[in-house]
């Protein structure tokens, strides 16, 4: 049975079994009675690894013996193994080669938190956003039935990715076009069934076998020459599993289900596996681990052990506290608003404690909507309350609400329906890389027609603007960032701004420079005024630009400076110097944002260095140009 641990070791624990198997080859020369101390092992080792960098947490717990029984039966990296999603990857991240690299994850030039093909080419296939894996494995499968390889495609999807639709459209065409592949469903307590145990176990080995698939297809032989004979015998077969195992529904869409199985018996797995390997067509696996599975308190606290930060030195001195975070500003909000305006609703893409909505959904659990992970019902779920009188707020993050653009524009904005948009995570969001970063909101939403769109600098700020937004007719967006503001007075009173008006923050005496700031870069700007006696300008609002201030501030300075945590390309710097050339104006203008690159994981303060976007980034640019038009 696996070990059960307690506490987070500090120092580098014993493993001598997994320093043998530091690569899959390594690890298929392993007797397979030597695996669920391997597992014991991989499970301490990635305790001890996850402390000293923190990171996502009970979601590989989950899968090790998976991982393990994976790489033990099939021949990766030849054969395609795709994660989905990618928190899961940490111990198959240790046991293909990066094991003692593992210390620098989500660090600065370190390991990615996530799959990356440039990293290792076990990693086929990089995962960021869930829902991936069964379109990804199934391109794959495609591809070596073309080229006539005998590769196998296993796509492993859990964490409740199985919610979103793509994953749904892949399961459909697979079985169109009967491909050779296996999709394995990690049910972590989180979906569809706990029927687990000695029969469960038992089926799944007895319906996997190639003496049934035999006998199974045999009998399909035999009876399709007797008029519906097979008809009546297939509906059999399917009722009857209909009654123990609820693999109905992944029959009926074509696939041969097996399951559900318990996901951390080794040597079930790995008897399965071996009989599923070399079945043709789409095959199903169902299997149930338990999130967090070995460490007693994220079995008790799934959700707070999703993800964790390292453990500090004994004695260290306590972080200072800084001001709330962001997200938390809005949650606040948010329940303030639904006290007053009973026609409110939130809504989120599984985003319930990111997005901070956990007190509104205890306060008003009727006016709550956790849609999944399906951001593009959540945007059309919205618009079709909002036909209808409601006034849904949906709670995002920036780089999710990309999967629901096309519900964005079409659902909500064309028909010019009353959502209001609270985009989380805009910006950079650090350790967790550019999958996760927010850094093409500004240019995706300003492009479509009568949408307002809204940077709040700090706490206060953004209240105010979530409830412009919210009273504004029509369909409204606030961008704020991950983590916490500088601690500004909050207003307590719901009352909007005048929409399209910025406020200046400094008025600087010398005339020569302009700094428009979109965003929370504002203290920094205002930080680097001083040098150059320069007006600093909180914008508040990408559209409607403040054109009246713009103009006013070009006829008054000699250069204009534009700042924004978004990609430089179609952000809001760009609709200054749109506005500026329809006005035929030849104005000096510095743009600084998000680099025409993916700026890779590190902590937020090295990634806005490395853009320029820092105090002395800022300062320094301004210098630069200020020289060159000297």
């Amino acid at each position: 049975m696996p070990t059960t641990f307690h506490e987070i070791p500090r120092e580098r624990p014993a493993t001598p079994l997994l320093d043998r198997a530091s690569t899959p080859v390594e690890l298929r020369r392993l007797g397979e009675a030597e695996l669920v101390t391997l597992a014991d092992e991989l499970r301490q080792y990635l305790l001890y690894t996850v402390g000293q960098t923190g990171g996502h947490f009970g979601a590989g717990l989950g899968v090790v013996e998976l991982t393990i029984a994976l790489h033990y039966v099939f021949d990766t990296p030849d054969d395609r193994l795709v994660w989905d999603v990618g928190h899961q990857a940490y111990p198959h991240k240790i046991l293909t080669g990066r094991r003692e690299r593992m210390g620098t994850l989500r660090q600065k030039d370190g390991l990615a938190a996530f799959p990356r093909r440039s990293e290792s080419e076990y990693d086929t296939f990089g995962v960021g956003h869930s829902s991936t894996s069964i379109s990804a494995a199934l391109g794959m499968a495609i591809a070596a039935r073309m080229q006539g390889s005998g590769r196998k495609s296993v796509a492993v999807i859990g964490d409740g990715a199985l919610t979103a639709g793509m994953a749904f459209e892949a399961l459909n065409h697979a079985s169109d076009v009967q491909a050779d592949m296996l999709v394995i469903l990690n049910d972590n307590d989180m979906s569809i069934s706990h029927n687990v145990g000695g029969l469960s176990n038992y089926l799944a080995k007895i319906l996997s076998s190639r003496t049934y698939s035999s006998m199974r297809e045999g009998s399909k032989k035999v009876l399709s020459r007797l008029p519906g004979a097979w008809e009546i015998a297939r509906r059999t077969e399917e009722y009857a599993k209909g009654m123990l195992v609820p693999g109905t529904l992944f029959e009926e869409l074509g696939w041969n289900y097996i399951g559900p199985i318990d996901g951390h018996d080794l040597p079930t797995l790995v008897a399965t596996l071996r009989n599923m390997r070399d079945l043709k067509g789409p095959q199903f696996l169902h299997v149930i681990t338990k999130k967090g599975k070995g460490f007693g308190p994220a079995e008790l606290d799934p959700i707070g052990y999703h993800a964790i930060t390292k453990l500090e030195p004994a004695g260290a001195a306590p972080k200072k506290a800084g001001g709330p975070k962001y997200s938390n500003v809005f949650g606040q909000w948010l329940c303030d608003m639904a006290s007053q305006d009973p026609r409110l609703v939130g809504i989120t893409p599984a985003m319930k404690e990111g997005s901070d909505l956990v007190a509104f959904a205890e306060r008003f659990p009727d006016r709550y909507f956790d849609v999944a992970i399906a951001e593009q019902h959540a945007v059309t779920l919205a618009a079709g309350m909002a036909c209808d009188g409601v006034k849904p707020v949906v709670a995002i993050y920036s780089t999710f609400l990309q999967r629901g653009y096309d519900q964005l524009i079409h659902d909500v904005a064309v028909q010019n329906l009353d959502v209001l948009f609270a985009i989380d995570r805009a910006g950079l969001v650090g350790e967790d890389g550019p999958t996760h970063a927010g850094s093409f909101d500004l240019s995706y939403l300003r492009c479509i027609p009568g949408i307002l769109v809204m940077t709040p600098s700090d706490e206060d700020e953004l209240r105010k603007l979530l409830t412009t937004g919210y009273l504004f007719e029509g369909p409204a967006a606030v961008r704020y960032p991950r983590g916490s503001g500088p601690n500004t007075p909050i207003e307590p009173a719901l009352e909007p701004v005048e929409i399209g008006k910025g406020v200046v923050r400094r008025r600087g005496s010398a005339g020569k420079v302009a700094i428009l700031a979109f965003g929370v870069q504002l203290a920094e700007a205002l930080q680097v005024a001083e040098r150059f006696d320069a007006t600093v300008v909180d914008m508040r609002f990408v559209k409607p630009l403040d054109e009246a201030l713009v103009r006013e501030l070009a006829d008054s300075h000699e250069l204009l400076v534009t700042i924004e945590e978004n990609a430089v390309m179609g952000g809001a710097g760009a609709a200054v110097s749109e506005f500026l050339a329809h006005e035929n104006r030849q104005q000096p203008i510095l743009h600084l944002g998000l680099p025409d690159y993916y700026v890779e994981h590190a902590k937020p303060s090295q990634m806005l260095a490395e853009c320029g976007l820092d105090a002395a980034g800022i300062e320094r640019a301004i210098a630069e140009r200020l020289a060159q038009l000297g």
